[in-house]
């Protein structure tokens, strides 16, 4: 499980309207979608941390969610889901603890031999993840989470100004691109205080979805997992 495509697809979308003037008058008088998009995609960078929710469908039909809170110093906290799988995942400095279902640990050491030795003792265990082995290492890094959005340039043109509106309990200003095929960007920029991306979505394409960003500046404090609730990863595939 890995989060590399759903960073790239809730993050692509900011664009320029061209010439500025379609849309609300206020905020961001006088510029274009794309100077806002360019200001928002800097503004959510430079946070310190922040919160993201979404999902995204992925090839196959699979739809992937995650609820997680992520900083600069990669301190992570939050939970993965993928179809009938779940983990929840916390990142405390360079210490990655994963806590999966069952579920989960059959997709992670599906083909491995072994398997159904090492399964049941990760039950309601956190596994620490030895560093160098961690798939799910993107997870909890914000700058890779974020720099997703600036990957592919064209995608950040052409978008347009529309009203605004309530995201989260903040006012935001909506821009929106209709692309080839018929897919439709729409991304939420805050109107009020930095203009952080509160919402992101992309609608009819190959892999729809949609994220919320939220607790800007808010400290991510995971707590690390007991001594008798922690397993190592490395020691429980040996036994196995």
């Amino acid at each position: 499980m890995t989060v590399v495509g759903i960073s790239g697809a809730l993050l692509a979308g900011c664009g320029d309207d061209g010439d500025g003037k379609d849309g609300s008058d206020k905020p961001f008088s006088g510029q274009s979608a794309d100077q806002i998009a360019e200001k928002a995609v800097a503004a959510t960078k430079k946070a310190e941390s922040l919160r993201m929710k979404g999902d995204t469908r992925q090839p196959g039909g699979r739809t992937m969610t995650v609820d997680l809170a992520v900083d600069k110093k990669k301190n992570c906290d939050g939970t993965v889901r993928m179809q009938n799988a779940r983990a929840d995942v916390r990142q405390i400095g360079q210490d990655f603890y994963m806590r999966g279902d069952e579920a989960y640990w059959k997709t992670a050491f599906k083909g491995q031999q072994g398997a159904e030795k090492a399964i049941p003792k990760l039950k309601d265990k956190w596994a620490k993840v030895p560093a160098g082995q961690n798939a799910d290492e993107g997870l909890c890094d914000k700058q890779k989470l974020i720099a997703a959005m600036d990957e592919n340039k064209s995608d950040r043109k052409g978008m347009k100004k529309g009203g605004t509106t309530t995201v989260g309990g903040q006012e935001a200003i909506k821009l929106t691109k209709e692309k080839a095929g018929g897919e439709k960007l729409t991304l939420y920029v805050a109107t009020e205080g930095e203009p952080y991306i509160l919402r992101s979505s992309a609608e009819g394409g190959k892999t729809p979805n949609t994220a919320t960003f939220s607790d800007y500046g808010k400290a991510v404090n995971p707590a690390k997992p007991a001594p008798g609730e922690t397993v190592d990863l490395d020691e429980i595939a040996g036994a196995a």
